[in-house]
């Protein structure tokens, strides 16, 4: 199995109503939850730890979370709120509001012990848990826990209007890329956490500290990978007709983790000797998925019968 830990919630994506006003419409997703669906959905075992209110939105959670055949057994479920996010689409990117004080998400604990990680492949981490100092230490502590037996992933997927101490949140991120295995991110995070580094540089000093593939996507310009074996590759995203990009992050988030393990490449030795040709198909495939995903309105990764290759 592959574990997803961090985020659920509802996002408001807009919408125009029948009288031609603006609206919104619930969907549910949370970058971490939406990484753990589309594993689910392309066919790899896949689940949830993090915070899964007993409330309206989070019985909607947790029913998504089921049908797409994601495993909620190390989901812990209380009665505080769910988080809900405003989306609002500016230039082709969302921007969100968060409401998440005292949430099931932010009031998650890791239990040491609760998860036997000898029958984990990978644990990828994420996102808005990662803000606040609290919801770090617990992610913190589940990876270490994780490190000795699965391969981690990591992706900032930087919030910037949740973050109170930008030095203090760009030295946490850091700290959990260079304590990953795989590290993706956005070019907009990139920029909000590297400035005018180059990515090539920012890349190379990361892979010697510890890391074996770093990925930075680039929306309709395609993605930047650079491995410890097979080097710096390049590819382009499929050019498709745009509704909206919520969740195309994480769709290609799980893709990548999807195919590294049909290519037998995600366990930590394997990933580390992964080859040229491999990682091309494993970045196309992630890249077709997040393409899917662009297509339609919310974070509705797709199903295998939908992308073609591998």
């Amino acid at each position: 199995m592959i574990l997803s830990c961090g985020d659920a919630l509802i996002d408001f994506v807009p919408v125009t109503a029948a009288d031609g006003r603006n609206a919104v419409r619930p969907a549910v997703g949370g970058s971490c939850l939406n990484v753990a669906v589309g594993i689910a959905r392309l066919g790899a075992a896949a689940g949830f730890v993090g915070g899964i209110s007993t409330d309206l939105f989070g019985r909607m959670i947790a029913d998504h979370a089921t049908a797409s055949q994601v495993d909620l057994r190390h989901a812990v479920r209380t009665a505080h709120q769910t988080t809900l996010a405003f989306v609002r689409i500016v230039e082709g990117e969302s921007q969100y509001a968060f409401y998440d004080a005292e949430t099931a998400s932010a009031n998650w604990n890791y239990q040491p012990g609760s998860i036997p990680f000898d029958a984990i492949e990978a644990v990828h981490f994420g996102s808005t848990t990662l803000v606040l100092e609290r919801g770090a230490a617990q992610a913190g502590a589940l990876m270490a826990d994780a490190r000795g037996a699965a391969t981690i992933s990591f992706d900032p997927n930087c919030r910037p209007n949740l973050v109170q101490d930008r030095k203090v949140y760009g030295a946490r991120m850091s700290a959990f890329a260079e304590s990953a295995d795989i590290v993706k991110l956005s070019d907009v995070d990139f920029d909000y956490l590297h400035g005018n580094e180059a990515s090539a540089d920012w890349a190379s000093a990361m892979l010697a500290r510890g890391p074996s593939l770093i990925v930075v996507t680039r929306g309709t310009k395609g993605v930047q990978a650079w491995h410890h074996e097979a080097g710096a590759i390049n590819v382009e995203a499929p050019k498709v007709e745009v509704v909206d990009t919520i969740g195309a992050g994480d769709s290609f988030q799980a893709a990548l983790l999807f195919a590294l393990r049909e290519l037998g490449c995600l366990e930590r030795v394997k990933l580390r000797a992964l080859g040229a040709s491999q990682l091309r198909r494993a970045l196309s495939f992630a890249c077709a998925c997040a393409a899917v995903t662009c297509t339609r309105a919310g974070a509705d990764p797709p199903r295998r019968g939908e992308v073609a290759g591998l």
